[in-house]
């Protein structure tokens, strides 16, 4: 036994046993216990402890690892990447864990027994991958530090191969494998197969990888600027509404491009009112930074606007960056742009955007959390990450004031820098400070991955810069294709109406399915809310388990305008419960065209508000409107008796009024005899209707009507 730390630790997931080879005892320690340092190392891993990803715990663990006096490996996996959900968990090994095994070779016989260091040691970590508040990240569940063999001294450990440099036959493979625009990762597997070495078991690692790259930015691309060019050039030729710009340094390579396609600077006149601008990703074989603008069309699918690859990321870099995208889309600015935290990024948009709202991605900003809070925090991680969220998506900047002092005082975190740089920018991320502003959506936890995934999509082959652009040509391609299908496909489901309000019936004509699934999920919660009336077109409507609180509405029905506290119309485009509940209490049956936005709208109902609607979405809405009239009518005798009279008075009014005509030709008399009539009887059409002829319009025909 070693003398080392003597440590194991253990959580199981539905009791299982999860010790790392299913033998000998594991110790039971409850989740919130942190293992006491009974090693020289600065940090030693416990239960619970989080990750962002598994490369993270892994150089956390060989960091912990080579300070103890030993080297480790990655061991067994439980899932498979891009399969279902991937790989869902991960085993670290001490390098001299399990057996070395005999392996026949191609003629039967058994090769010979070579040495190895492995000796059965039990030391192990194993990580889980969990999505707590739609975030994944990576927790310890087991660990172990108990070693049958002794530990290396520091001037020892050096020596074992994990810790030795790269070899120079690597370098210039790895050198060549930048020139070809492969990841690291890909780096990392061909290298594997080549050397015919397990997974994870090269004598360096992904981040030695990185720092050779860093150290490697003199690859020969004395002809990437001319071949750039030649291919931008032959992009504008093939399709001269391509738009591309580009900047060469003094060493004739590219230090920053820009490029936009045809179809993208048409979806930006539509759809470019709120935009995303990632800058988090990067090509590792030319170093440079990719920045991609995207958005969310009508139907809720992330569509490209353009992309950029910067050099370097300086004031001066991301204002070109902006001024040529700008120039790209005829100068006009979204109204908000929502960004990673950068704070040259910040001071560009306040140059090259003043007008429009610049805000942080909150999913960038959580995806960090358990980096900064988990150890601080211990077992009260999850109680705070909660509670941020719950303030997150506050209404009030009031309610936002007090309880995040409230939330600072409970967890002891006045100190902490994190928690004082994510108050110094709260107007940037917490929704009450934004709701005002719209962003189409964005906001939420699933668009940003949705956005996150597309932008993959060009980090998953990165070759030379000019096919670089083809390839993204191709997935946005792609994805316009697998866009067309997924909106076939709403159209072609059936819209299911809750209720038989002409509300609802108007709002599923106009908007598209996306956008009518957002506000029936409004509409089918407003009954819920009861509406009171304070003042002369003012409303307090709140829900109705509460007495106090509730939100403000403000209705002026002549000049059709109404709006709500919550400002949920103006941060999303749809129309809050407050609002319905206030038009539903006022016999409303029609939704003023300024709050069915026209970005929201189908095809064939998206045109201005000035426009006549189209006549199967006037049809639908007459529908609608008799129907009403129907069930309003039956309740009393009174209510019947001037339903017929006034209908009568229209149906009257509206024979006078003159047919289309085809060549002198009435068109309804072309209508061919034998079709189904209004009365159901045959041989006449609804001109002819014995029950709707005469003014003498009952109440027994309304009913069969």
């Amino acid at each position: 036994m070693s003398e080392g730390t003597s440590l194991v630790m253990e959580s199981s997931e539905n009791g299982t046993d999860l010790s790392q080879d299913g033998i000998g005892s594991v110790e039971e320690i409850p989740e919130d216990t942190i293992l006491s340092r009974q090693t020289s190392v600065n940090l030693v891993p416990f239960i619970g402890q989080r990750f962002v990803s598994q490369d993270a715990a892994y150089e956390f663990y060989c960091s912990f690892a080579k300070q103890c006096g030993f080297s480790i490996r990655r061991h067994r996996t439980r899932g498979k990447d891009g399969v279902g959900r991937g790989v869902t968990r991960r085993d670290f090994t001490c390098h001299r864990g399990g057996y070395p095994q005999m392996k026949p070779s191609e003629d039967g016989k058994l090769q010979r027994n070579r040495k190895s260091s492995r000796c059965g040691c039990q030391a192990y970590m194993r990580i889980v991958k969990r999505a707590d508040f739609d975030v994944p990240e990576w927790r310890i569940t087991g660990f172990s530090n108990i070693h049958n063999h002794e530990l290396l001294k520091p001037n020892e450990v050096r020596l074992l191969s994990a810790y030795s440099s790269i070899s120079p036959d690597d370098k210039s493979r790895i050198c060549t494998f930048a020139k070809a625009g492969m990841s690291v990762r890909q780096m990392l597997r061909l290298l594997e197969l080549e050397k015919g070495v397990k997974l994870g078991c090269l004598p360096f690692t992904e981040i030695d990888v990185r720092n050779l790259l860093q150290s490697l930015r003199h690859v020969d691309r004395d002809n990437d600027a001319v071949d750039l060019i030649a291919m931008c050039k032959k992009l504008k030729d093939e399709n001269p509404n391509f738009k591309y710009d580009f900047r060469i340094d003094g060493h004739n390579r590219v230090e920053h491009l820009a490029w936009s396609y045809a179809s993208s600077v048409q979806l930006y006149e539509v759809f470019g009112d709120a935009v995303v601008f990632d800058t988090t990703h990067r090509l590792d074989a030319y170093d440079m930074l990719l920045g991609v603008w995207v958005g969310v069309d009508n139907h809720g699918i992330t569509c490209f606007f353009g992309c950029v690859l910067l050099r370097d990321e300086t004031l001066q870099s991301f204002c070109w960056a902006l001024k040529t995208f700008l120039g790209f889309m005829k100068g006009k600015a979204p109204q908000t742009i929502l960004t990673d935290q950068n704070v040259w990024l910040k001071e560009a948009i306040a140059i090259e955007m003043s007008a429009t709202k610049h805000a942080l991605c909150i999913w960038h900003i959580s995806v960090k959390f358990s980096d900064w809070f988990s150890v601080l925090l211990g077992s009260r991680y999850d109680d705070w990450k909660a509670e941020f969220l719950r303030l997150y998506n506050l209404e009030l900047v009031e309610d936002f004031e007090q309880e995040w002092r409230e939330m600072v005082d409970k967890y002891g975190l006045h100190e902490n820098k994190h928690i004082a740089s994510l108050y110094a920018l709260r107007t940037l991320w917490a929704l009450p400070f934004l709701r005002c502003y719209f962003f189409a959506g964005m906001m939420s936890t699933f668009q940003p991955e949705s956005i996150n995934a597309f932008v993959q999509q060009f980090l998953s082959a990165q070759p030379q810069l000019d096919h670089f652009i083809e390839r993204v040509a191709d997935i946005v391609d792609f994805n316009n294709e697998v866009g067309a299908k997924q909106k076939m496909q709403q159209k072609m489901n059936k819209v299911c109406l809750t209720t038989g309000s002409p509300i609802e019936s108007h709002a599923a004509a106009v908007l598209t399915p996306y956008a009518f699934n957002k506000f029936q999920e409004e509409f089918v919660s407003a009954p819920k809310y009861a509406s009171i009336l304070v003042d002369e077109g003012c409303f307090h409507v709140r829900h109705h388990t509460q007495v106090d609180g509730g939100s403000k509405v403000i209705w002026v029905p002549r000049e059709q305008l109404i709006s709500c506290s919550c400002h949920h119309f103006e941060f999303s485009g749809i129309l809050c419960r407050h609002v319905l509940r206030v038009l539903l209490t006022n016999n409303c049956f029609h939704i003023p065209d300024q709050y069915l936005p026209t970005r929201w709208r189908g095809v064939n109902s998206s045109s201005k508000a000035t426009t006549p609607r189209a006549p199967a979405e006037r049809i639908q809405l007459l529908e609608s409107m008799v129907s009403t009239i129907i069930t309003e009518s039956m309740e009393t005798e009174v209510r019947l008796d001037e339903a017929c009279e006034q209908i009568a008075m229209v149906l009257s009014h509206i024979k006078e009024l003159p047919r289309p005509t085809h060549n002198g030709v009435d068109s309804s008399r072309k209508q061919r005899h034998g079709s189904l009539s209004c009365c159901g009887q045959f041989e006449h059409d609804s001109s002819d209707c014995p029950i709707i002829e005469g003014d003498n319009l009952n109440g027994d025909a309304l009913g069969f009507l």
